[in-house]
């Protein structure tokens, strides 16, 4: 019944995930390779979790 009023835990991920993207994204225009390599990779650690959560909630 208050399962209306619960957040979304995959909505705030998702969130995170775009922001690294696009932080990665601005990092590889500016020719730091290095940091788009480490947000990329922070970036694909959130998607995972993203997908686990997900995986959990189709059960």
């Amino acid at each position: 019944m208050f399962s209306l009023f619960k957040s979304d835990p995959t909505k705030k991920l998702n969130k995170l995930y775009e922001a690294k993207l696009e932080q990665a994204m601005q990092a590889q225009r500016n020719g730091d390779i290095k940091s788009y390599s480490e947000l990329t990779v922070e970036a694909e650690e959130i998607h995972k979790q993203i997908k686990e959560m997900e995986k959990t909630r189709n059960k």
